[in-house]
């Protein structure tokens, strides 16, 4: 393993625990103000003391101010280092940091307050050698989870040479090392029912029922289900809300669905399946969220063959389904590469966790990806 990247990585690992902890004894669901802003306040301190602190308008409105860091060096390459401070998690069900032998259990522990973590280290070992780039940022949202539209950021960071995203890790089929580098697209969609009011003892078939036409929505959204089809399109049905009370017929509601796929067009046919109206009620389908995929498998081949001969280890190129913010950038910047953070499981899941010794593991594979950059 490269002398740097062992001595670098055992520098974050020894402090990781306990800022992971620090960051998930703070529920921060997304759209709570005074979460985000305690959690900013443990990242800025956490941070090199080199590094400009910035807050910067968040994509979504009301949202507390995203958190930019950045280092400024001599040399010549521009990296973007980037992760959300959002959880799904509410605070009513907010679980502060257990361990155990193998895992560190709490909330949004893995989906990522461990990648931020991570991403932390990283920026105080550059702070260490700025003859080795010109600009490190490191772009901390407060959104991720439920922002409806675009990441506001991508634009700006265009010009750099590469953008780095500290959302879990995995593992590859054979055991090795396994970053991100193609996501597929991602859309929520929305279905609005507009029926009409009775009363569903006296006066039933007066009304038009909102929630029959939602369940018949719901069905034909599932019957578009097809991940073994050509765009590997998944579509669940996964919120409906109709009715004011038990004794009338639901005059509106809506029908939430997750929608998965290799192309955002494939969508469209999700839409299009859609009978106009149920029963007398209408049906108003809407994409409210439409996240592009990404395909950064050329663009970082040799990037990953490098980083692998630093870590002393295979760095496998990997595909995800979940969406995230790396997607957007990657519009932008093709060299791209996701899944940095440490590894665990059950994400949005109260059970969340982080393997521990994979907080180390991984910020070796950070930093072998970072050296390969900065060659």
């Amino acid at each position: 393993m490269d002398r740097w990247v062992e001595s670098a990585a055992a520098e974050i690992a020894r402090h990781a625990e306990r800022e992971l902890e620090a960051l998930v004894g703070v529920s921060s669901p997304s759209g709570d103000v005074p979460g985000a802003e305690e959690a900013v306040a443990l990242a800025a301190a956490f941070a090199p003391a080199e590094a400009a602190v910035e807050r910067v308008p968040c994509s979504s409105a009301g949202y507390a101010d995203d958190l930019l860091l950045r280092l400024t060096g001599t040399g010549s390459a521009r990296l973007l280092l980037i992760g959300h401070l959002d959880t799904v998690v509410s605070n009513e069900a907010h679980r502060p940091i257990e361990r155990t032998a193998e895992r560190l259990i709490g909330s949004g522990t893995v989906d990522m307050k461990g990648g931020v973590v991570l991403s932390l280290g990283v920026l105080r070992a550059l702070a260490e050698r700025p003859d080795s780039f010109a600009d490190v940022a490191l772009l901390l949202v407060n959104d991720e989870e439920w922002r409806t539209g675009p990441l506001a950021h991508a634009k700006t960071f265009a010009n750099v040479d590469a953008c780095l995203c500290f959302e879990a890790g995995q593992t590859a089929p054979d055991g090795g090392e396994g970053v991100v580098v193609k996501r597929k697209a991602a859309g929520t969609l929305r279905v609005r029912a507009h029926g009409q009011a009775a009363h569903s003892g006296s006066a039933p078939d007066k009304g038009r029922n909102a929630l029959l036409a939602l369940a018949r929505a719901a069905q034909c959204v599932a019957s578009a289900h097809d991940p073994s089809g050509e765009d590997l399109l998944s579509a669940v049905p996964t919120i409906m809300n109709a009715g004011e009370a038990f004794n009338v017929v639901p005059p509106s509601g809506d029908l939430f669905c997750d929608l998965r796929a290799e192309r955002l067009e494939a969508f469209d046919r999700v839409v299009d399946s859609l009978p106009a109206e149920v029963g007398g009620a209408r049906l108003e389908p809407e994409l409210v969220r439409q996240w592009p995929g990404m395909d950064a498998r050329d663009a970082t081949r040799d990037l990953l063959s490098a980083a692998g001969e630093r870590l002393g280890r295979p760095v496998v190129a990997m595909e995800r389904g979940g969406a995230s913010d790396a997607s957007h950038m990657h519009v932008h910047v093709p060299v791209t590469v996701d899944g940095l953070g440490p590894r665990g499981g059950r994400a949005h899941n109260p059970d969340e966790f982080v393997l521990r010794e994979s907080l180390r593991t991984r910020a070796e594979v950070a930093c072998a990806v970072v050296a390969a950059l900065l060659r």
